[in-house]
């Protein structure tokens, strides 16, 4: 049976290579599976030997040492236990192709890679170093060592160093499946320990909390920690542990870390202080406690891991269908997805046009309100004023005037009148093509399947721009031909009907003209049915213009607006249709993401449901 700390150490490291971890998931609405799994972090004031306990549960000296703060960046320390007689080696996350079996070269990496964030200052970072150990000495743990925390700020840091760093470790130990390792030195009162005051902040049950007392064989004569380790002095809901870390002779003369653990032991069990409590000291007492714990916290917390899994796959599967599924490769398959694209587009176009979605009410704006308003603002009362009549009567008769109704003078009013109908045909066909071109951009962009390919999109939107220029233009064809219509003849029927001029001297001579044909009430009284004949026809064409723009433009853009396009996209080949099926470069990195977070969830799922929980 696998170990479940292995598990959720190669679930964090997946998750820690995907970015999934700290802050919550930017696709989903959860916590991060890095935030739900428990992890342990090693809290301690600087100097209080933080360093040397990570050593000595390792076995191996490899962190950076020194006066002042050291840690100055997270560092995830992953154990993993192998057989024995296999070689120890470490790896960075950031050198995944390497290992290191010097742990000389460990600890000057870990210096390098902190020195390359934080340059070679006292400056800190809270982007973590990921270090993975592997040996048949050490326990499956994983511990997260923290920079220490620090009362004032020395030359080279920030004033607000302090809470930097306190800010920083917070950041770790509020989470509540974070187990405290709180680290306190021996020669120090108790009541000063600052990682116990923070412990006490965030953990005020002491449920999640074990303290650690270091610095043992450094106390003054005649003094000992016993109300400390046996929980007189504070209480916790876990037992304190003893360490003796090495003397800073032992490490100058590269004492092994092995004899240094026996010798550990000898202090312990020779103690006439501490021998009572040897069994429960030490080192590896410390590292074998924090991975008993740590895998019974596992344990207990898989019901919600596989909860919280559960829901964010449920999310990153909505999310995935949100923004598309990874497009096919061969070409049939995106011919079709192209014509089910061009199909969603269209369906919203028609919806918009029929009333399902708002937009196809301003083509009826066009026919109710700005066509009328066009007529009647034509300049008809300039053009049929009594001067204007007279002038174009005069033209028409020649040199031989009219003898009873000037026709040809009529005619010429009429139709030069009719001329003017031209501006409102054509203004309604413009404005009918601007808001079928402005639908069009309003459909593509409520169309969500198309949002992750912009070139389909330009393409689409160019072939539906071509395709109603050709229906304006026979929109304008046709609706000035009925204007021409009206101006190629008469209504006679209209004229038959006007009211004749009779002669009214009583004479009955029809040569003794009875008004005279050259007076102004004369011309009046053409002016007025030349009017009532043009309104008439604007009536008329009030009614027909909208039919002929309805007929050649929005009837063809419902019927076949896309029928070139869909030509020419079959007869393009694999490489042309990837090219239209190119997407938003911040989409695919989007999706890429989604699909390895989805991955990565469903893995640990997979892996979790495989292990056996039985105790």
């Amino acid at each position: 049976m696998e170990n479940v700390i292995v598990l959720v150490n190669r679930i964090q490291r997946a998750c820690t290579v995907l970015g999934d971890h700290g802050g919550g998931d930017a696709t989903t609405s959860l916590p991060t599976l890095w935030e739900s799994l428990p992890s342990v972090a090693v809290v301690g004031g600087q100097s209080s030997g933080k360093s040397s306990v990570l050593e000595s549960i390792v076995g191996r000296d490899f962190l950076p040492r020194g006066s002042g703060i050291v840690t100055r960046r997270p560092l995830v320390l992953q154990l993993h236990k192998t057989e024995d007689g296999v070689q120890e080696y470490a790896e960075f996350l950031h050198m995944p192709k390497r290992r290191f079996t010097d742990f000389a070269l460990v600890r000057k990496e870990i210096q390098d890679e902190t020195d390359r964030l934080t340059g070679k200052t006292k400056q800190i970072s809270p982007v973590p170093i990921h270090l993975s150990i592997y040996s048949p000495h050490v326990v499956n743990l994983t511990l997260i060592d923290l920079p220490g925390l620090t009362k004032v700020a020395v030359e080279g840091q920030p004033e607000s160093i302090v809470q930097d760093i306190e800010n920083m470790v917070r950041s770790y130990v509020d989470k509540p499946n974070c187990i405290i390792l709180a680290i306190s030195p021996a020669n120090q009162d108790i009541a000063t320990s600052d990682a116990i005051k923070l412990a006490r902040d965030v953990d005020p049950t002491g449920e999640r909390t074990f303290g650690v007392l270091t610095k043992l064989d450094l106390m003054d004569k005649g003094t000992n920690a016993l109300d400390v380790l046996e929980g007189r002095s504070y209480r916790l809901q876990h037992p304190w542990v003893g360490i003796v870390n090495r003397s800073q002779a032992d490490i100058n003369k590269n004492i092994d870390m092995i004899i240094a653990r026996r010798k550990e032991q000898e202090f312990f069990a020779s103690s006439p202080e501490y021998s009572h409590l040897s069994s429960r000291m030490g080192s590896e007492y410390l590292a074998k406690l924090l991975s008993q714990h740590l895998e019974a916290v596992i344990r207990a917390r898989i019901p919600s891991i596989t909860s919280l899994i559960n829901k964010t796959i449920d999310e990153l599967e909505s999310e995935m269908d949100h923004i598309g599924r990874p497009i096919a490769s061969d070409a049939g398959a995106q011919l079709y997805l192209v014509l089910e694209l061009c199909r969603a587009f269209e369906k919203i176009f028609r919806e918009h046009l029929d009333g399902g979605r708002p937009g196809g009410d301003r083509i009826y704006g066009v026919f109710d309100n700005q066509l009328p308003s066009a007529l009647r603002k034509l300049p008809f009362d300039r053009y049929l004023s009594l001067q204007n009549v007279k002038r174009v009567i005069s033209e028409a008769d020649g040199y031989q005037p009219h003898l009873i109704a000037p026709e040809q003078g009529y005619r010429r009013l009429i139709e030069s009148a009719l001329n003017y109908f031209r501006g409102p045909a054509e203004a309604s066909v413009d404005a009918v093509h601007y808001v079928l071109k402005e639908l069009v951009r309003k459909s593509i962009g409520e169309t969500q399947e198309l949002k992750r390919f912009p070139t389909l999109q330009a393409e689409l939107a160019a072939a539906c721009f071509h395709a109603l220029e050709r229906f304006r233009e026979d929109g304008r064809k046709t609706s000035v031909r009925l204007v021409d219509m009206e101006s190629a003849y008469l209504t006679v029927e209209f004229f038959r009907k006007l009211p004749q001029e009779v002669d009214k001297t009583g004479t009955g001579n029809p040569s003794t003209p009875s008004v005279d044909r050259y007076a102004d009430v004369h011309f009046r009284r053409i002016a007025s049915n030349v009017s009532s004949y043009i309104g008439m026809v604007s009536d008329t064409l009030k009614n027909t213009i909208p039919k002929a723009v309805v007929h050649c433009q929005v009837r063809e853009a419902k019927r076949s607006l896309l029928n070139y396009f869909y030509t020419q996209v079959g007869r393009k080949d694999a490489k042309q249709l990837a090219q239209l099926l190119d997407e938003d470069p911040a989409l695919m990195e989007r999706r890429q993401q989604c699909f390895k977070r989805l991955e990565l969830y469903k893995s640990a799922r997979n892996e979790i449901d495989a292990v056996s929980w039985s105790r």
